[in-house]
């Protein structure tokens, strides 16, 4: 596999009987063997009846159910009415309509599968596959590699959802630089329109948390899932004290590797790119677009 290509599998696309966010959605091959197609290191692991969630590639929606229930705060969500217009926008570019919901749970939609295909270089470490998603014609055979060019990338969900705004842009070492740099200028270009999360975005300007209601009331902050889930995890610690001046300490243990864009040093712990000022407010001080994570 080339630097730039990636593996086509065809399937359909489902959502009843999951709980789909705005950037994870079920995806059942045509042939369930094509999942040991995919290359890299880690290996899907579908259901069953051989379903599989997708990780839509480099994007990050706003978290709709995040956490173990058995947790000190439970399963937590960031503000749900932009993390629903993500999940909302996704299904509905994928062309699911009369979708039924108990909760973030999906009962019922129409049609029950939508077919398309996917382009990935690999799974994360929960077994899910990380590709662009697509529902239209695809440019090659079933189990084919393909050169991803802008053109094929702009007609992905991924980038649909980085152009809506709806979705932040997070990149991972193996993601062609080329269309890294095409979801940038969307991204870019959504945030000057302030669309999407961008009308409310906290992140580098910096969000007061004085406890997970500041993170998921409707009213609380949105910031990047990424930082979100970190703050989550650290506040469950210690749920009797919201102080953040142990975060940078938990970040740094907690050990995330990623470069800044420019610079070839890597980098271990986000307490080098996140400040906490007043005791309370935390910002990053750099925009997601400029840092790439390795897998982990």
């Amino acid at each position: 596999m080339s630097a730039t290509s990636m593996l086509l599998i065809k399937g359909t696309f489902r959502a009843a009987f999951s709980a789909p966010d705005g950037d994870t959605i079920l995806f059942l091959p045509d042939n369930v063997a094509d999942w040991k197609l995919v290359p890299g290191v880690n290996r899907v692991l579908p259901k069953g009846d051989g379903r599989a969630p997708i990780r839509l590639e480099a994007i990050d929606a706003l978290e709709t159910h995040y956490g173990d229930k058995d947790s000190p705060s439970g399963v937590q969500h960031q503000p749900l009415n932009l993390a629903h217009q993500a999940r909302d926008e996704l299904l509905a570019s994928l062309g699911f309509t009369n979708v039924v919901r108990d909760g973030e749970f999906v009962k019922s939609t129409t049609p029950d599968a939508v077919p398309g295909f996917i382009l990935t270089r690999g799974a994360d470490i929960f077994g899910r596959c990380v590709a662009l998603v697509s529902r239209t014609f695809p440019p090659v055979f079933n189990g084919y590699e393909t050169e991803v060019d802008e053109d094929l990338l702009k007609k992905t969900a991924n980038y649909h959802m980085i152009d809506l705004g709806l979705a932040y842009p997070t990149y991972y070492a193996a993601f062609p630089d080329h269309l890294r740099a095409s979801l940038t200028v969307a991204a870019r270009e959504a945030r000057n329109a302030r669309k999407g999360v961008w009308a409310k975005d906290a992140t580098t300007e910096g969000a007061k948390v004085i406890g997970m209601d500041s993170l998921t009331a409707e009213t609380g902050a949105v910031i990047l899932p990424k930082l979100f889930r970190r703050l989550k995890d650290y506040l469950d610690l210690n749920p009797a004290d919201p102080s953040l001046a142990c975060f940078p300490a938990f970040l740094a243990g907690n050990s995330d590797k990623f470069y800044i864009q420019g610079n070839p040093k890597q980098l271990t712990g986000l307490h080098n790119i996140v400040e906490i000022t007043n005791g309370q407010t935390v910002k990053m001080t750099r925009q997601a677009e400029e840092i790439t994570f390795d897998e982990k």
